[in-house]
């Protein structure tokens, strides 16, 4: 049971990122997911991206071992399993804070 939140929670982080990058994720009945779907950007890259675009929400993403082992497990799995972790991620309420951040890092990390 834990490990199937954590694994939710990862696909979570990278939905997340991947519903911000869409621009839209919010206000949009189907957000874009195609940004963080097909990033090509690094582990690293995304955090210093996010550091950046949303310092509280970087802090807070430095400080979870949960939320930076999703992430990286966004980043290791193919594009199809992106999109679904990235679905994931629209369904669940508590990420909602985190998207503006969370988007501009993806649609950013290439210049980190």
């Amino acid at each position: 049971m834990i490990k199937m939140t954590l694994t939710r929670l990862g696909a979570a982080v990278g939905g997340l990122a991947l519903s911000l990058a869409a621009g839209a994720g919010v206000a949009s009945a189907a957000p874009d997911l195609g940004p963080a779907v097909n990033t090509t950007c690094s582990y690293p890259q995304l955090v210093s991206a996010l550091n950046a675009q949303g310092p509280e929400a970087g802090a807070q993403f430095n400080k979870s071992p949960m939320l930076q082992a999703g992430l990286r497990q966004f980043l290791a799995s193919d594009p199809a399993k992106r999109q679904q972790m990235a679905q994931n991620v629209l369904a669940a309420p508590a990420f909602a804070p985190f998207m503006g951040p969370v988007e501009q890092a993806f649609l950013t990390c290439n210049n980190f």
